[in-house]
């Protein structure tokens, strides 16, 4: 089960992928504590890095205890890039792996050029990971689509030419851009990827349960998994996927106290990173997750959504385990 991306020895196969919004350091955290190999940031401006923008320094929080973390950055311009990753590789040691994303969606990002736009110029993609790969010591790896609409299906010559510019690995999810996450993931794009390169190949798109992973591996031949929406509100899903990868059992889905249990801490480990006010507001999202086919679970997400003190909200919770 154990993989390497350049010099970085993960523990497993098995990784969260960055999700803007979800993917901050209280969640990484619990993800990690079910046996994540890989933890990756939300995504981080490289000129926000530039302009000292304050909103970054919380998006590039790391903990000891979450390592080995990939921070992600998104961006287009070669020398931006690789000077803002050698500046935060320099200045934080616990990053491990620097990231760089090329397959965002969201409109805002692709009308700067930048995410899933960057597909649309294999040639820009070249010398992003050459300016980056040679400007830091850390493993860097990229994550993409399918091509950014399906006329445009180029995964396979981008994976090739990241690789030989000097990417130590390779995320791919099996969506073009056009499709944001509608349809179904087309996992044949990411076997193609994996035969095209020698590289390590992380697989993404569609994967909700223990045997959607396998499916995942045994269909694609990846050397590993990044799970992105399967992971919202689940941070379960990595114990389970991996113990069933390593013994073919099925665990079984955590119990309504558990999930209880784990709200509450996610909402004092969110409450001593980002500060009450906003806690409260954030968490909001993730217990709709969190209890998303438990008994009365619309009725739990109609009454937090107008809850703004930390101890209402608290007594709220408490309601679950009982409906």
């Amino acid at each position: 089960m154990k993989m390497k991306i350049g010099n970085i020895v993960l523990d497993n196969n098995v990784m969260l992928a960055p999700m803007a919004g979800i993917t901050d350091l209280p969640y990484r955290l619990l993800c990690k504590e079910q046996g994540c190999a890989l933890v990756y940031t939300e995504m981080v401006s490289a000129k926000a890095i530039y302009y000292n923008n304050k909103n970054t320094k919380i998006l590039l929080q790391i903990d000891e205890k979450e390592r080995p973390v990939a921070v992600q950055l998104f961006g287009s311009d070669p020398d931006l890039l690789a000077d803002m990753a050698k500046k935060i590789t320099e200045e934080n040691p616990l990053i491990d792996i620097i990231d760089i994303n090329m397959g965002c969606p969201v409109p805002k990002i692709i009308n700067n050029g930048e995410g899933s736009a960057l597909m649309k110029n294999p040639r820009l993609i070249g010398e992003i990971v050459k300016r980056v790969s040679t400007a830091i010591d850390k493993p860097l790896t990229i994550k993409i689509r399918k091509g950014f609409d399906e006329s445009n299906i180029n995964a396979v010559e981008i994976a090739k030419i990241a690789e030989e510019n000097g990417a130590s690995a390779i995320g791919i999810h099996g969506r073009t851009r056009q499709q944001y996450y509608s349809g179904q993931a087309d996992w044949s794009i990411i076997k193609d990827v994996k035969d095209a390169v020698a590289i390590p190949v992380l697989g993404n798109g569609d994967v909700f349960s223990p045997e959607d992973a396998k499916r995942l591996i045994n269909q694609t031949g990846c050397d590993g998994i990044l799970i992105g929406r399967g992971a919202q509100g689940n941070p379960w899903i990595f114990r389970r996927i991996i113990h069933y990868l390593e013994s073919g059992e099925i665990l079984p889905q955590p119990s309504a106290s558990e999930i209880v249990n784990t709200i509450y801490r996610h909402l004092e480990m969110l409450s001593k990173c980002k500060g009450e006010y906003t806690a409260t507001r954030e968490i909001r999202k993730h217990i709709g997750w969190y209890t998303k086919g438990l008994y009365g679970s619309s009725y739990i997400r109609n009454e937090i959504n107008n809850i703004e003190s930390m101890e209402e909200l608290k007594e709220k919770i408490s309601e679950i385990k009982f409906l």
